[in-house]
């Protein structure tokens, strides 16, 4: 059997009850180490899983999935994946393969940012989700104007020549503005819907004891310093008035002046 096991988006001890079992079972572990972090090191993950873990690196996953099969239809072998293993990256290749080689499989899911976002105040089901490629052609994505968008900031490195590097909201915050300007010196403003001033909420590493949540304007939230990764970005779109209640709770100073707001007795869940 492959297992692929969602760890939650914490520490070690997210993990699910049936995930850890399955784990335990399991004759070969690997880490998908590409996509996300946890807040703690493997070495953490090793001593509560009572496993060793094999770290799977993008090239692994996508040039060596023979490897990771390897008599996965005789022993059991799990595949480790930080949030839900369908949640930011798609693990669909790997399944496919397991499928043609006859292994069977076995998804054990858990929270991802595209769940636990909701933490912030929004109502998840008006957002569209995306997970930005260092927020390349971010405002050209449909229903940007219309609905909440969660940028989920990228992490980039190569493998050999340097060290991942981490999206900060504040990073994103700056190049959404750039992008604002540009398209306003090209006198497209009028497509966008953003400014400046349109509220924000900056996210960083949720799930964890130490998760911060900021509400801003995007001016606000570019000298905002949330720590270290993971972050997250959501730019909001018109707002029920629950979600302003809750807005206000992380809000910065003068942050909710510029808020779009719903008219509430035309609202429908």
């Amino acid at each position: 059997m492959l297992y692929l096991i969602g760890l939650g988006l914490g520490d070690a001890t997210d993990i699910t009850v049936k995930g850890l079992q399955a784990v335990k079972s399991c004759s070969r572990v690997y880490l998908e180490a590409y996509t996300s972090i946890l807040t703690v090191g493997k070495e953490a993950l090793e001593e509560y899983y009572g496993k060793q873990l094999i770290l799977a690196d993008r090239d692994l996953v996508e040039q060596g999935a023979d490897e990771i099969l390897k008599d996965a239809d005789v022993t059991d072998v799990a595949f480790l994946v930080v949030g839900d293993p369908f949640g930011a990256t798609t693990h669909s290749d790997l399944v496919l393969r397991a499928v043609h080689a006859g292994i069977p499989y076995r998804v054990i899911h858990n929270a991802s940012i595209m769940n636990a976002v909701g933490c912030c105040g929004l109502q998840s089901y008006c957002a569209s989700l995306l997970s930005s490629v260092f927020l390349l052609n971010v405002m050209n994505i449909p229903g940007f104007n219309r609905d909440h968008v969660v940028l989920i900031t990228d992490f980039r490195g190569k493998k050999i020549y340097e060290p991942p590097r981490f999206m900060t909201v504040s990073q994103a915050a700056d190049q959404l503005i750039q992008i604002v300007q540009r398209r306003r010196r090209e006198e497209e403003e009028g497509e966008l819907g953003v400014t400046e001033d349109t509220v924000c909420v900056g996210l960083a590493r949720l799930g964890a004891d130490d998760q911060i949540i900021r509400t801003g304007t995007l001016r606000q939230l570019v000298s905002c310093d949330l720590g270290g990764p993971l972050h997250s970005l959501v730019v909001t779109a018109r707002l029920h008035p629950l979600e302003v209640d809750m807005l206000r709770v992380n809000a910065e100073p003068d942050a909710l002046q510029h808020l779009r707001v719903i008219d509430s007795s035309t609202f429908t869940s």
